[in-house]
């Protein structure tokens, strides 16, 4: 297993290595942080609300189709039984946390303690 483990783990480091170190910038073209007159890329400012959509209204359709749909597909006993259901279990493969033993007494570590 832990042959495996290195099959994807030294690719996976030998990328990032290469990769952090073609993002470095050439030292011959680095600015002194000491010189004033030194050339700095402009700040360029992004909204975080550049992309804000405002509400809009939505189309109110007939009370009649809507109660006729809520018949046709049970009622509220329907909804109800929905609701009951118990969620999808997660897919989760990691392995379940063993229980904890309740304490007996004072808490590890507290022994010399005087409890009142």
């Amino acid at each position: 297993m832990k042959i495996a483990m290195f099959r994807w783990l030294a690719p996976a480091f030998l990328v990032a290595v290469c990769s952090a170190s073609l993002a470095q910038t050439a030292a011959g073209k680095r600015a002194d942080p000491l010189d004033s007159s030194a050339a700095v890329p402009p700040l360029v400012f992004q909204s975080t609300l550049g992309g804000y959509q405002r509400h809009a209204e939505q189309p109110v359709g007939s009370w009649r189709e809507a109660n006729e749909t809520v018949n046709r597909v049970g009622g509220w006993r329907a909804y109800a039984r929905e609701a009951r259901q118990p969620d999808a279990p997660a897919t989760n493969n990691a392995p379940s946390k063993p229980a904890t033993p309740a304490p007996t007494s004072a808490p590890a570590g507290h022994g010399g303690h005087k409890m009142n």
